[in-house]
């Protein structure tokens, strides 16, 4: 039967992979300097994670994943609280911390489909629920189609973020302010050119 995990000692391997990976890149993490810094054995974690991704994967789905909790207050300008959520996006992936464990999210999808899916989940739910409820707002203002997917746009949102994370700074205002406009073009209810031009003044 094996041995159950002592939690003492899981918290400090995923607490020692947190501080590896904020401090340096996800690729020259090893198992070995996780059992150091964690004070414990390479067989009590090869014992109860098969990968380095997995303790990562645990780790981030445990802790605070770049950009998840990412969040404005709504206003009655729909262009400003978008200009205002992709800049409070792009800023909490910024520093070199949300850089690392960003790009190394990205890693542990790539070689780890489920936990790749759970983790992309869990930074995609708060920005699903932060466009579903503004869109809302919008569409009950008469600013966007009643037709707008908010789930494909939230796509967006979730694509941008990534595209910050890869690039590893901030996204420009230039960048933001046109990805602003050309979203709102595309779902302004055509008998209200506001939600449009609130983007470009």
């Amino acid at each position: 039967m094996p041995r159950p995990r002592s939690e003492k000692a899981r918290r400090s391997v995923l607490d020692a992979m947190r501080a590896a990976v904020s401090t340096g890149a996800y690729e020259s993490v090893t198992i070995e300097g996780l059992a150091e810094a964690a004070e414990v054995s390479k067989q009590t974690i090869y014992r109860w994670w098969p990968s380095k991704a997995a303790i990562l994967g645990e780790a981030l789905l445990e802790g605070a994943v770049p950009g998840a909790a990412v969040s404005v207050p709504f206003t009655s300008d729909l262009g400003a609280d978008l200009r205002a959520w992709f800049s409070a996006m792009s800023l909490s992936l910024g520093d070199a911390e949300g850089v690392a464990i960003a790009r190394a999210l990205i890693v542990v999808t790539a070689s780890d489909a489920a936990l790749g899916l759970a983790l992309n989940e869990r930074l995609a739910a708060p920005i699903r629920q932060w466009v579903r409820e503004r869109l809302a707002l919008a569409v009950a203002d008469g600013e966007v189609r009643s037709d707008a997917d908010a789930e494909v746009i939230a796509d967006q949102f979730v694509a941008m973020s990534s595209y910050a994370a890869l690039l590893g700074r901030p996204l420009s205002d230039e960048r933001v302010e046109a990805t602003v406009r050309v979203l709102l073009r595309g779902i302004g209810d055509p008998g209200r050119g506001a939600s449009t031009g609130s983007a470009t003044q």
